[in-house]
């Protein structure tokens, strides 16, 4: 069974640039739009690469996620098909040995950024960048496949101060 745990945060400041050590383009689309259940997205990396993957929430933190190659003009197809959409230019980083990442949404979402940790057990300790700002681990609103339904853009004044709030 395919487990991820990860934190995720939003980034305050570009400080994080200076360690990045590979960027890539994401264009990714969902094939469901119920949040609550499993999300189905297809995923094109660098107009190179094309992945499906199932993944469904456990708790917020632990998700079951399960990632299969497939053959790029068939991710291009199913993108096309889907309503619900994002890009965003994925950076890698290496902070205290461990495998960071930053994502810059675009469209939509633009101006959006979140950084991301995968753990090895819920439990792990790290060090979280003082760039990190406020956690949104578990916040639904902030999924990706929440913001390719209703982007940051989109959001009410409510649901814009729940976040900041949380």
């Amino acid at each position: 069974m395919g487990i991820e745990i990860e934190r995720r945060f939003l980034v305050e400041n570009e400080d994080w640039k200076s360690q990045v050590i590979l960027s890539e383009a994401f264009s990714q689309a969902y094939l469901n739009s119920n949040v609550d259940e499993w999300a189905t997205r297809v995923r094109i990396i660098d107009n190179k690469k094309a992945y499906i993957t199932l993944k469904s929430s456990l708790n917020g933190l632990i998700n079951h996620e399960f990632e299969y190659s497939i053959p790029l003009k068939d991710a291009i197809e199913l993108i096309k098909l889907s309503k619900y959409k994002i890009t965003k230019t994925r950076y890698q980083l290496k902070i205290n040995k461990k495998n960071w990442v930053v994502d810059l949404f675009d469209e939509s979402n633009f101006s959006l950024k979140i950084a991301e940790i995968e753990l090895n057990s819920e439990s792990e300790e790290i060090q979280v960048p003082s760039w990190c700002g406020q956690e949104i681990t578990g916040i639904k609103l902030l999924s990706n496949a929440s913001l390719a339904k209703t982007p940051i853009s989109q959001l009410s004044v409510k649901d814009r101060i729940k976040i900041k709030g949380s």
